[in-house]
């Protein structure tokens, strides 16, 4: 069936965006925020992802992928 990889640590990492200075800037809690980056979230958010991809000015698809089986 596949899966879908959360990629952002390596956005982060690439945008050189501390973790605590993107949590505060996309309003998420350190937890949720760590989950997102450790691939552990069962249920994504869409409000979520819409602040995500503001506060990193990209695309969905530069956070989420598919990986088929």
């Amino acid at each position: 069936m596949g899966k879908i990889h959360i990629k952002l640590g390596e956005l982060l990492e690439n945008k050189g965006l501390s973790r605590n200075k993107f949590a505060q800037r996309a309003e998420l809690q350190r937890t949720q925020l760590n989950k997102y980056i450790n691939n552990e979230v069962a249920l994504l958010s869409i409000d979520v992802l819409a602040r995500m991809c503001s506060v990193l000015n990209c695309e969905i698809s530069d956070i989420l992928e598919y990986e088929k089986d």
